[in-house]
């Protein structure tokens, strides 16, 4: 059953991170354009990228919580870090991301709000908060697995060693 939960683990959080990071791609490419074409590509991405995020984020964090509760030594320690980094892109979301989103989805891409690029910034500097916890939170999980496999590994030896 762990093996399952911490592949589970993995996958949600591995997709939650590399999602992030195409979105930090996308958002640093409309730097460079204007208040109605950022309006446009932005209502765009509230259509349907929260479902996605929240279809990768929620699972991610439910399946390495139930993996932190199973682990036992440094494995724990390390899931348990990768929680509260996968906590902090929870609480980063909520706390800026979200209520900047519902603002923007009333937006008019014919007349976009005058602080709009203020408005954008903080967006952006948020989410590049949130993507750097998750890609760690995944770097954090795909080490921990490593370790949890060699010392199973070790183990195995171990045990085979004592029945000869």
């Amino acid at each position: 059953m762990t093996r399952f939960v911490r592949s589970a683990s993995l996958l949600f959080s591995g997709v939650f991170a590399g999602f992030l990071v195409s979105v930090l791609v996308l958002e640093n490419s409309l730097r460079g354009f204007d208040a109605s074409v950022y309006t446009q590509t932005r209502l765009v991405e509230l259509d349907s990228l929260d479902k996605l995020a929240s279809a990768t984020l929620i699972p991610a964090m439910i399946t390495t919580v139930v993996l932190a509760i199973r682990a036992r030594g440094n494995d724990r320690r390390m899931v348990l870090v990768a929680v509260a980094l996968l906590v902090i892109v929870f609480a980063t979301t909520f706390a800026i991301n979200l209520p900047i989103n519902s603002d923007q989805s009333a937006w008019s891409v014919q007349n976009p709000p005058s602080d709009w690029a203020s408005v954008r910034d903080r967006w952006q500097v948020a989410h590049a908060i949130r993507t750097a916890a998750a890609v760690l939170a995944f770097g954090v999980l795909i080490v921990a697995s490593q370790v949890s496999t060699m010392v199973r590994g070790r183990m195995r030896r171990v045990t085979a060693a004592v029945r000869v």
